[in-house]
């Protein structure tokens, strides 16, 4: 009885209700918008817009985490990668998930109490101001373009499907609307608007996942076995593949190497995002840091727990064609299984769910983005500290619309390939270019000036230079510009290369420098960071 439903949606494009659809996500953004405008009252100051006042518990911030890390990847890529990929698909729920370790444990609650607003406050305390700011800021900048790739193709994908929009103008036409909300949200809210758009979204996400994943349960007898077997089943030919490694990379030697590389970027790369460093300054102690991190891991481990059922679910009860077939392709698997449990209803509310998650996602990367510009590039660079708040936060408010219109423009070009692994590469430049000179700053006596620049631009530099030479922008079906070819580098994601050299540009530019150690300024930062000892006063002095 539910495979009717879907056999009618792999042969046409219209699924669902398309009245209802765009019902429920009008009302979603009608709420949000209005618990935004009140959380925007109180948005005086500099620490208003960029941190949310600092006024957020734990719990609330760990929410808030969760919902600005279980990204349209988490949901739409894992889900749709599990159903397609099986056992290689459901790897990225275990990257994305144990990278949290490290951030808890090396990351979190140091980065509290020796930062302000952003990753370069914490290189720029003992380092260098204007170049390491600089530096930090251009890295801060290509991470979030390459996560809002993945979120706004991702939404082409969503809305596409819940609307029966083949045509590209259509697809176009979604991502601007996206962009456009997501602009609006930003500029209205701040970071408190946007923090209880996300802890929303976090709450409708994982109950929408729990809800769906009782429901496939139910139908296979609450037999995780039986779900595995009727995904099998469906796939024909290849279904055992499902349940084994190899089936999205193969067993070649350079796709193992690809593998490699991707479970690297996925591990290390959460230490070095930007959008959530930016999540633990929202917190008044480097304690309650710590205790979102801890209700961070929880929610997202529970949750990526849903997506095994869930994209196994989708496999069985769906099927690989069908998923492929429709608009939004390996993206559309979570919505084309809710459809088939609950009909328009539930996809209606589903698919409003996974749209909220989109837009509070683009939400927290573009004030991130924006706070690195105007905080770090236009006030301490450009203008060396003498800028009032006032001027900074306008700054930051023209800087979300330039933000947006370029995340409009990517997001057009990204279609086309799986969300989760575009938010992959966004991991890789993260784990290249930042998490180096984070760990390096925290714990490393000698680091100065010049190994902070080396792995920054080293780090950046290699990495985009090997994505651009890959299979991912070139030499592909799945490719972005797939009529060309000058991939040279074999390899999908350049963790493996870009990762270790970025660590050792750290080390290299550190030893060649003469610049002379200020063992006093890493004596201070040590005790801060470990202690919180005057954090609370640099905070009230700036």
């Amino acid at each position: 009885m539910i495979a009717a439903p879907l056999q009618l949606a792999a042969s046409t494009t219209d699924v669902g209700n398309p009245v209802v659809n765009i019902s429920i996500f009008a009302a979603f953004v009608a709420v949000t918008l209005v618990i935004v405008i009140r959380a925007s009252r109180n948005n005086k100051s500099a620490a208003d817009f960029y941190a949310g006042g600092r006024n957020f518990t734990g719990p609330q911030n760990g929410t808030a985490i969760a919902g600005d890390y279980l990204s349209a990847a988490s949901f739409l890529g894992i889900c749709g990668a599990i159903a397609i990929n099986g056992y290689d698909g459901f790897l990225y729920s275990i990257g994305f998930l144990v990278a949290w370790l490290v951030a808890l444990l090396l990351v979190a609650e140091l980065l509290r109490n020796t930062g302000r607003f952003t990753m370069a406050d914490v290189l720029s305390f003992r380092l260098k101001q204007r170049p390491v700011r600089m530096a930090a800021a251009l890295a801060t900048l290509l991470v979030v373009f390459f996560y809002l790739l993945a979120q706004m193709a991702g939404a082409g994908g969503l809305v596409a499907l819940l609307l029966g929009i083949d045509g590209q103008a259509g697809k176009n036409l979604v991502i601007a609307v996206v962009g456009a909300i997501m602009i609006v949200y930003v500029l209205v809210g701040g970071m408190k608007g946007t923090t209880w758009v996300q802890i929303i979204k976090a709450v409708l996400l994982i109950i929408g996942a729990a809800v769906m994943t009782f429901w496939v349960l139910a139908h296979f007898g609450f037999s995780l076995s039986a779900v595995l077997q009727g995904a099998v089943d469906a796939g024909g030919e290849n279904g055992a593949a499902l349940l084994e490694p190899g089936k999205a990379y193969g067993a070649t030697s350079t796709s193992q190497l690809s593998f490699i590389s991707l479970a690297l970027a996925l591990v290390l790369g959460t230490a070095g995002l930007p959008h959530v460093l930016m999540r633990f300054y929202t917190v008044p102690t480097a304690k309650e840091a710590r205790r979102s991190v801890v209700w961070a891991i929880w929610l997202i481990g529970i949750f990526y727990l849903f997506t095994l059922v869930l994209g196994y679910g989708a496999g069985a009860l769906v099927g690989p064609e069908a998923i492929l077939a429709a608009p939004g392709g390996v993206n559309s698997a979570a919505p084309l299984l809710a459809f088939a449990l609950g009909g328009e209803v539930l996809l209606g509310i589903i698919a409003a769910v996974a749209f909220a998650t989109i837009l509070a996602v683009v939400a927290g990367l573009t004030i991130t983005a924006a706070a690195s510009f105007s905080h770090d590039i236009y006030a301490n660079v450009i203008k060396r500290g003498e800028v009032k708040a006032d001027a900074e936060v306008k700054v930051a408010r023209w800087t979300v619309v330039v933000i947006g219109a370029v995340a409009i423009v990517g997001g057009i070009f990204a279609q086309n390939q799986n969300v989760a692994f575009l938010v992959a590469l966004a991991f890789a430049v993260a784990a290249s270019a930042n998490l180096p000179t984070i760990l390096f700053s925290l714990f490393w006596k000698r680091f100065n000036t010049s190994g902070a620049l080396w792995s920054i631009y080293g780090g950046l530099i290699s990495c985009i230079g090997l994505i651009a030479l890959s299979p991912v922008v070139s030499g592909a079906e799945t490719s972005m510009f797939p009529d060309a070819d000058f991939a040279v580098f074999p390899l999908t994601n350049p963790g493996l290369v870009s990762i270790p050299l970025g660590f050792a540009l750290a080390i290299v530019g550190t030893l060649v420098s003469k610049e002379k150690p200020h063992p006093e300024k890493f004596a201070e930062m040590e005790v801060r960071s470990l202690t919180g000892a005057g954090a609370e006063r640099a905070v009230a002095r700036h």
